[in-house]
C-alpha cells in the first residue's frame, strides 16, 4: 500500500468506507422511567415463567444449527429435533449426575483433610504471618460467642429455687407416605422446570419458521428486510457464541482435569466439569472455578508446594486459553463491551439468581442485536455494544474540545495503520474542524475555546510528523513492488487518480480567516510534504493587507489558502488579487473545505469568478491543484479600471488641439 503512496494511487471509491456518514447523528428516543420499571418488574416477579422460556430460547439457538445439519443429510424434521434435544439433555443429565456423585464423595472425605488445615493454621501462627490478625480474629469470635451465651442464659430470681432442666426426647412417627413426600418434594420443582424446558425447546425447534413469521408480523411487518436481518443476526451470533464458548471451555477443562489428576488433587473430574461450566460466567467464573481446587490443595497436603502448583496450572491454562485459543476460535466477538458484560452479569444475577448469571451474556447479546435493528431499542446498542457510538470525526472534535490531543493522536495512529495520512485528514480531521466552524458560526464557541481547539489540532499535526515521515520514507523505497502487482494486491483499478510528485515544487499553505483555518492549512502542508514538496506555512494574520507584502514569495510557486467557512468567497477574491499583485507569476489556489465535496464544474466556475488558478473542496483536489504544473492565470483587470483607461485619452484630446 505504501509503495503507491508517492505515485498516489487513490481508490476511485471513497476511502474509510463507513467512517463518516452525516455531520449530525439523529436524535435517539429513550424509554420512559415508567416503561423501564414496568419491564424490570415483570421480569422479576414473573421469573418463574420467563426464566424457563429464556433458557429454552437460548437452547433453541444453540440446537438450531444441529437440527439444520441433520435435515441436510436427509433426516425428517421431527426425528432431527427429537434426536438433537434428547442428545443435548442426555449430556446435561450425565453432567449433573457426575457432579452430584463427585460432590457426595468429596463431602465424605472432608473430615480427613481437617488435620492438614489445622497444621497450616498453626504454622501461620508460629511464623507470625499476618501480624497477629488470626489471633485477633479468634479472640473476637470467642468474645462474641461468650456475649451471646450470656444473653441467652437467664438468671433465676434470688427467692426462687433453681430448677434443674428435664431432658425431653421427641419421637416423631411419620407415615410412609409422608417420608416419600419429604424425599420427592424437593425434586419436583427442578424436574418440572427441566421437563417444561424440554417441551418448549422441542416445540420452538419444530415451529421455528412459524414463530419467526409471527414475530415479524408483530414487530416488523413494515420492514421485512430489517426484521429478517435482526433475527438472522441474533440466531447466528448467539448460536456461535454458545458453540464457541463450549468448545473453548472443553479445551480449557480437559487439561485442567488432567493436570489436577497428575498433581493428586482429589475429585479432579469434578473440578474439571465445574471449570467447564463456570467459564460460561464472564470474568468471575474462572476465578470461582480455581478457588475450590486451591482450597482442596490447601487441605490435602501439609506443605505449600501443591497449592503453588495448582495455582500455576490455572494461571497457565487461563493465559493460553485467553491469548491463543479464544482469538483463534472466535471469528467474531459477542459485540458487547467489557463493562457491559460486567453490568449485565450483575443485573441478571439480581433478577434471576445464579441461572441469570450464566445466561447474562447471551441474553444481553440478543438485546444488543434488537437495538441494532429496531429503532425503538437503539439505546440498548448504545449502552451495551462495543461499536463506537460517535463518528470518528465527532469523536476527534470532542477530544479537541477537551484539549486532549494525545488521545486524538492515539486514535489517528490506529487509523493510519491501514489508511493514508491524507485519507485521515480528508475524512476525519477536516470534518472535525468543520464541526468547530459550525459551532463558531452558531455562537456556541467562545474565543478561548476556539483557540484551544485550534491549538490541539496543531499539536495533533505535530504529533503525526513521525507517521508522515514514515510514509515519505516508504515512498522512497528503492525496491518497490511493480505497479501491476501492487494494484492487484490493493484492488486498485486502472482509472484511479494519481497524486503527483511534489519534488522541486514550493508551496505556501495559509489559513483564510481564523485559527481553525490555520490548523486545516497545517494538515494540507503535511500531506504536501509527504508528496515531496517544499512547504512553508503562514497564518491568517499574515494574509492581512498590511502583512501580505511582507511574505517571502520569491521561491514560492503556489500559494494555497483554505477556508472552513463557505461564505468567504469575497474575502478569497481579495486575497487572490493581492497575492497576484505581489507576484504575477504566482499560482494561487483557494480551498473551501467541505466534507462531501462539490461538482468540478462548480469549482471551475468559481475559480474563474475569483481569478484563482484552482478551487478545491477536499484534500485530494487541493493536493492536485497545489502540485499542478499548469501556468498561472493572469490577473484580470477590473471593468472600472479599463473604463478609466479608455476615458483618459479622450479628455486630453481637446487640450492638444487648442495648443
Amino acid at each position: 500500500m505504501a509503495a503507491n503512496r508517492r505515485n498516489g494511487m487513490l481508490p476511485s471509491e471513497p476511502g474509510l468506507v463507513g467512517i463518516v456518514s452525516a455531520m449530525a447523528l439523529p436524535r435517539m428516543s429513550l424509554p420512559t422511567v415508567a416503561t423501564v420499571v414496568a419491564a424490570v418488574a415483570a421480569l422479576y416477579f414473573g421469573r418463574e415463567v420467563f426464566l424457563p422460556i429464556a433458557i429454552a430460547l437460548l437452547l433453541t439457538f444453540a440446537l438450531a444449527p444441529l437440527v439444520s445439519a441433520l435435515k441436510r443429510i436427509g433426516i425428517p424434521r421431527l426425528p432431527a429435533v427429537i434426536a438433537s434435544v434428547l442428545g443435548a439433555f442426555t449430556v446435561l443429565a450425565l453432567f449433573s449426575f457426575i457432579v452430584a456423585t463427585q460432590v457426595s464423595e468429596l463431602a465424605q472425605n472432608i473430615p480427613l483433610y481437617q488435620s492438614n488445615i489445622l497444621t497450616k493454621v498453626r504454622s501461620l501462627k508460629e511464623t507470625g504471618v499476618g501480624g497477629g490478625v488470626i489471633a485477633r480474629l479468634s479472640e473476637a469470635i470467642e468474645r462474641v460467642g461468650q456475649e451471646l451465651d450470656r444473653q441467652e442464659t437467664s438468671q433465676p430470681a434470688a427467692d426462687q429455687p433453681r430448677r434443674e432442666p428435664v431432658p425431653v426426647e421427641i419421637i416423631a412417627r411419620e407415615r410412609p407416605l409422608q417420608v416419600l413426600q419429604n424425599l420427592i418434594g424437593p425434586l419436583i420443582s427442578p424436574l418440572a422446570s427441566a421437563g417444561l424446558i424440554v417441551v418448549v425447546v422441542i416445540f420452538m425447534l419444530l415451529e421455528r419458521e412459524d414463530l419467526r413469521d409471527r414475530f415479524i408480523r408483530l414487530v416488523g411487518y413494515g420492514d421485512l428486510h430489517r426484521t429478517t436481518e435482526a433475527l438472522q443476526e441474533a440466531g447466528k451470533r448467539v448460536g456461535r457464541y454458545l458453540l464457541m464458548q463450549l468448545v473453548v471451555n472443553i479445551v480449557y477443562a480437559v487439561p485442567v482435569t488432567a493436570g489436577l489428576w497428575i498433581l493428586g488433587i482429589p475429585n479432579a473430574l469434578l473440578w474439571g466439569l465445574l471449570a467447564l461450566a463456570l467459564r460460561f460466567v464472564p470474568y468471575i467464573g474462572p476465578i470461582i472455578g480455581a478457588l475450590l481446587p486451591l482450597f482442596l490443595a490447601l487441605a490435602v497436603a501439609p506443605g505449600w508446594s501443591l497449592v503453588l502448583w495448582t495455582a500455576g496450572l490455572f494461571v497457565a491454562m487461563e493465559m493460553i486459553t485467553g491469548n491463543v485459543v479464544e482469538p483463534w476460535l472466535y471469528g467474531s466477538r459477542t459485540g458487547l463491551s467489557p463493562l457491559a458484560i460486567i453490568v449485565a452479569a450483575i443485573f441478571w444475577t439480581w433478577l434471576w439468581g445464579p441461572l441469570g448469571l450464566v445466561l447474562s451474556t447471551p441474553l444481553t447479546v440478543c438485546l444488543v442485536v434488537l437495538g441494532r435493528h429496531v429503532p425503538q431499542f437503539e439505546f440498548l446498542e448504545v449502552l451495551f455494544g462495543n461499536e463506537p457510538v460517535l463518528e470518528p470525526h465527532a469523536r476527534l472534535y470532542q477530544r479537541l474540545l477537551a484539549g486532549d490531543p494525545e488521545e486524538a493522536t492515539d486514535h489517528a495512529e490506529e487509523m493510519l495503520e491501514e489508511k493514508y495520512l491524507f485519507e485521515f485528514y480528508d475524512k476525519v480531521a477536516i470534518p472535525a474542524l468543520l464541526l468547530g466552524e459550525q459551532d463558531r458560526v452558531r455562537g456556541v464557541m467562545g474565543d478561548e475555546q476556539r483557540r484551544r481547539v485550534a491549538a490541539s489540532a496543531q499539536m495533533l499535526v505535530a504529533n503525526l510528523d513521525d507517521s508522515a515521515r514514515e510514509e515519505a520514507e516508504e515512498d522512497d523505497d528503492p525496491e518497490p513492488a511493480t505497479a501491476d502487482e501492487d494494484k492487484q494486491a490493493q484492488g486498485v483499478s486502472e482509472d484511479d487518480i494519481e497524486l503527483p510528485d511534489g519534488t522541486d515544487i514550493s508551496v505556501l499553505c495559509a489559513g483564510g480567516r481564523g485559527e481553525l483555518d490555520d490548523a486545516a492549512a497545517a494538515m494540507l502542508a503535511q500531506v504536501l510534504e509527504v508528496q515531496g514538496a517544499t512547504v512553508s506555512k503562514a497564518s491568517f494574520a499574515d494574509m492581512d493587507p498590511a502583512s501580505i507584502r511582507r511574505l517571502e514569495l520569491d521561491a514560492v510557486d503556489t500559494v494555497v489558502v483554505g477556508f472552513l467557512n463557505r461564505d468567504s468567497v469575497k474575502h478569497a477574491r481579495f486575497l487572490v488579487r493581492r497575492l497576484k499583485r505581489v507576484k504575477r507569476a504566482l499560482r494561487v489556489g483557494i480551498v473551501f473545505w467541505s466534507e462531501d465535496g462539490d461538482d468540478k464544474n462548480t469549482a471551475v466556475e468559481l475559480a474563474n469568478d475569483i481569478n484563482a488558478d484552482f478551487v478545491a473542496y477536499g484534500m485530494v483536489e487541493a493536493v492536485l491543484g497545489a502540485l499542478s504544473s499548469d501556468p498561472p492565470v493572469a490577473l484580470k483587470i477590473a471593468a472600472k479600471r479599463r473604463m478609466r483607461r479608455r476615458l483618459r485619452p479622450a479628455k486630453k484630446a481637446p487640450l492638444a488641439a487648442a495648443k
